[in-house]
């Protein structure tokens, strides 16, 4: 298995680390935007506190949206976990090994087999903002991402920013302040049961 782990500062240490066990990974191409890029939808992700609702930042990362809609569609994300829950700082999901609790030892290095490129934007990261989460490699981002509950800004132009929480911070806030083990692990498991890619005038 090749690991790839990225330590950021967060007065403690914190990363926001992604990594496959296949040593190839191929990039999506990056000279157009990938399809199904509707800007008037939404992301449901519904989870076993509550629901939040995403917006898109279109202008800002376009294939990132479309690659999350994309994994979204397939139902790739629905019946993981969020694994990692920071309080103050974020909270991650989007692996799919977080579907078995036997595997909770590899957790955090699951992706979809492919990486997608960078699309560093101007969008900081603030409080229920969604970024992908990567690896070292800049361009190392495939399915993970992370809901920021801090303002943490200095991952701005290092990790793609692509939307933003429009319902549920109390849902954000419930998965952030959960009660922890080592590897920020939450005791009881924060689970996302579907992400519904949706027209936004679905949403009341």
């Amino acid at each position: 298995m090749k690991t790839l782990n990225l330590i950021c500062a967060l007065g403690l240490a914190a990363g926001i680390a992604t990594a496959w066990a296949d040593d190839t990974k191929t990039n999506t191409p990056t000279n157009a935007p990938m399809s199904n890029s509707n800007t008037n939808e939404v992301a449901i992700i519904t989870t076993t506190e509550g629901t939040m609702v995403v917006e898109f930042w279109t202008d800002a990362a376009p294939n990132t949206i479309a690659n999350f809609k994309k994994l979204a569609e397939k139902g790739f994300y629905d019946g993981t976990c969020f694994h990692r829950v920071i309080k103050g700082f974020m909270i991650q999901g989007g692996d799919p090994l977080t579907k078995d609790p036997g595997q909770e030892a590899a957790w955090g290095t699951g992706g979809p087999g492919y990486s997608i490129k960078a699309e560093f934007n101007d969008h900081s990261h603030a409080r229920g903002v969604i970024s992908m989460a990567r690896s070292q490699d800049p361009d190392s981002a495939g399915s993970q991402f992370f809901i920021c509950h801090g303002n943490p800004t200095f991952l701005d132009h290092q990790y793609t920013t692509f939307g933003k929480l429009i319902k549920g911070d109390d849902v954000l806030e419930k998965i952030a302040t959960t009660p922890t083990h080592p590897q920020d692990r939450p005791d009881k498991r924060m689970g996302i049961i579907s992400i519904k890619i949706v027209p936004r005038d679905a949403v009341k």
